[in-house]
């Protein structure tokens, strides 16, 4: 029997029991469970396609077994060499609806590390092979686990290490498996934001044109008609994590401004960690700096002071440290609060 993930776990008490289970990081029948390099290249010769091999490679390599690299997906393989063109043919036999819903459901930590797998970095974590189907809600970080078991992600290396308590941990270098699979991860991050892609994109461009009162109203759209869609369910969104929210935003920037900017999240700089930053690869353009604040009613009469209170902080913090170090001068370095009450949003900037 081949699956992902368990629906349960085998028990004395039922008829199916003692079972061996052979998962993504074992090492036994680790180079059948996909093509190898020789003989994908072979393939590629007898077809007459031999100068693909890096684009081939780029697209379809990456899928790991135990301690077996460089294992390539079958039915990719078979498609390419059947039209003789690169394309997502394995992540489009399915509708990948569960690792979305995970990832865009999950705490502001997970889409954190989501966003540094689609950063092309690697992230390094515990893996629970043992994982049922029934505890993907309950135990957030098995969504990684589950991406590794379904080939979304791959094993870079294998960590041991001592924790706190001086017990040893095997930890997993993970990072997405290769461009196929990275173009299905930014594709669904379009998918979440396209019931709002207009008022999205022209919240971008009023952003780039630091147009504070256009950033506002688009701003406002985008919450009004985004924000239940990233809740849970669990309680109502203006109640839940908020972050879960502005997370989601950020996400799309990503996608939105990558040619542009580089950009980062939750980094340290000065003396603490900023929420947003984006850098300019060219000099024509302005550096940005964004602080997410919750308006804490006991301390914040109006949005207008937890506007405030945001840019004090990118202030006190001196969040600009990085962006100076790098030789971005203070008057091309702007500085955006952003004030959340529910679905209210308020924006301000400030510049040197």
């Amino acid at each position: 029997m081949t699956g992902i993930t368990r629906i349960s776990k085998e028990s004395i008490f039922s008829d199916l029991n003692n079972l061996k289970v052979i998962t993504a990081t074992s090492n036994e029948y680790a180079d059948c469970f996909g093509f190898t390099e020789d003989e994908v290249f072979e393939s590629l010769r007898i077809y007459g396609l031999t100068d693909m091999k890096e684009e081939v490679r780029l697209w379809y390599d990456g899928f790991s077994f135990g301690k077996v690299q460089g294992i390539y997906d079958p039915w990719s393989i078979i498609n390419f060499l059947d039209k003789g063109e690169v394309g997502p043919y394995w992540t489009n036999t399915s509708s990948n609806n569960l690792a979305g819903n995970l990832i865009r459901q999950g705490s502001r930590q997970i889409k954190e590390t989501f966003e540094i797998l689609l950063s092309g970095e690697s992230i390094t974590t515990e893996i629970n092979e043992q994982i049922v189907y029934e505890q993907l809600n309950i135990d957030e970080s098995a969504i990684w686990s589950l991406l590794l078991a379904s080939g979304y992600l791959k094993v870079r290396k294998c960590l041991i290490q001592k924790d706190f308590m001086m017990d040893w941990r095997q930890l997993y270098e993970l990072e997405i498996t290769n461009l196929e699979v990275m173009i299905m991860f930014r594709g669904l991050v379009r998918d979440w934001f396209a019931s709002s892609a207009s008022n999205y994109n022209d919240f971008i461009k009023a952003m780039l044109q630091d147009d504070i009162k256009a950033m506002n109203v688009y701003m406002n759209r985008v919450s009004i008609t985004t924000f239940s869609f990233f809740d849970t369910g669990k309680k109502p969104s203006a109640e839940s994590e908020p972050e879960r929210f502005y997370h989601g935003f950020v996400l799309g920037l990503i996608v939105e401004l990558e040619d542009r900017y580089t950009v980062a999240s939750n980094r340290e700089s000065g003396f603490g960690r900023y929420d947003v930053m984006l850098e300019p690869k060219e000099h024509t353009d302005d550096a940005i700096i964004m602080e997410f604040k919750v308006q804490d009613v006991n301390d914040e009469k109006t949005l207008n002071d937890t506007v405030q209170s945001a840019l004090d902080q990118i202030e006190l913090k001196e969040y600009s440290a990085y962006l100076i170090a790098r030789g971005i001068p203070q008057d091309r370095i702007r500085k955006y609060g952003f004030a959340f009450h529910g679905k209210n949003v308020l924006i301000g900037s400030k510049r040197e």
